[in-house]
């Protein structure tokens, strides 16, 4: 079991659905699909690789061999990649987004909505699958180093392309304006620290409860 991979944590939450309800979830994502802009919040956490929420209806449950399974409730599968702890992307996914956490989990047995953030926690823990496999294909680099990168490289690609047209004086300030247009862009890639000692020292205390109540 690994939910991290270089700077990244991959988080799946599995919570049942009030099957009579689930068409309401269905209207409220083809609703923030049509309006984006509501996601504002969501978008705007550079911390995120990715998220998404999928609905599974109980007659669509795969089956792998198992045979047909009876179920009395959908499910809701959450899938997340971010860059930080568990703490800090719960915390900020509460702050960046309550109302939409709210709606994207109405139907979900239980939700105790974002906001208190100590219960909204807990349920999240309750419901979390941990991550059997996961691969990384960039572990020591976060979003944010991506996007630097890519930054850099169409800069050096335009300083390319004028290298032949220019003349070494040009060129010169050419590069140095460059240069400066990118000075936020030249990080260094690389594993990151421990976000927060205390954080993760709790991490490592609450894995024996963690462990004794949900196995």
């Amino acid at each position: 079991m690994s939910n991290v991979a270089g700077k990244a944590y991959a988080m799946n939450v599995i919570t049942p659905m009030r099957s009579p309800r689930t068409w309401i979830n269905s209207l409220i994502f083809m609703a923030a699909r049509a309006l984006p802009d509501r996601l504002a919040g969501l978008l705007g956490l550079s911390i995120i690789h990715f998220a998404r929420w999928v609905m599974i209806r109980r007659a669509d449950w795969p089956d792998l061999g198992q045979g047909k399974e009876k179920l009395n409730n959908d499910y809701m599968l959450f899938c997340s990649n971010f860059n930080g702890t568990w703490d800090q992307y719960i915390d900020a996914f509460s702050d960046g987004l309550p109302n939409g956490l709210d709606l994207f989990w109405y139907s979900s047995t239980k939700y105790p909505k974002s906001i208190p953030i100590t219960p909204f926690k807990n349920y999240i823990r309750a419901n979390q699958i941990d991550t059997d496999y996961y691969y990384n294909a960039t572990p020591g680099s976060a979003q944010r180093d991506i996007k630097c990168a890519m930054r850099v490289r169409l800069m050096l690609a335009d300083l390319a392309g004028k290298h032949a047209s220019l003349s070494p004086q040009d060129f010169r300030a050419a590069w140095n304006a460059a240069l400066v247009s990118v000075q936020n862009d030249l990080g260094s890639p690389g594993f990151a620290p421990v976000a927060s000692n205390d954080t993760a020292a709790s991490d490592v205390n609450r894995q024996p409860f963690v462990k004794a109540r949900w196995g």
